[in-house]
């Protein structure tokens, strides 16, 4: 069975908040924006393609507490750059928040990263031959 991942939901606080730091400044492409009555069907992808994030406003108390906390405090998404310099001081002039200072590892470069609502992400340009 050929498949793959197409798209992973994030929950969010509201919509075009979430609309507002994906696209406005990490620069990703809104790809749907579908009006559902009491929700909406938002997708983003990013710059380069690949799976996309369906921003999922929360509705509940209990999905509200999974804000930021999807993968129990470890990162949880790679955005994946062929220029870690260029995208990494491209993200800082925007306002992104890193956790640390970039490091190298055998499997390539990376630095931890926050969006505005608490989800951990690695920033990473993986070693030539990865």
């Amino acid at each position: 069975m050929p498949a793959r991942i197409s798209a992973l939901a994030l929950v969010v606080p509201d919509y075009d908040e979430a609309i507002g730091f994906y696209v406005g400044k990490l620069g990703f492409r809104l790809t749907e924006d579908i009006d559902q009555g009491r929700k909406r069907w938002v997708t983003v992808e990013p710059p380069g393609g690949g799976t996309r994030l369906v921003l999922a406003r929360a509705d509940t108390p209990e999905q509200a507490l999974a804000i930021g906390n999807q993968a129990g405090g470890r990162v949880f998404l790679f955005l994946e750059t062929d220029d870690f310099a260029r995208d990494h001081a491209a993200m800082l002039a925007a306002g992104v928040t890193f956790e640390e200072a970039p490091r190298h590892e055998p499997y390539g470069t990376v630095a931890v990263w926050c969006d505005p609502f608490g989800n951990r992400w690695d920033l990473i340009c993986p070693t030539v031959g990865q």
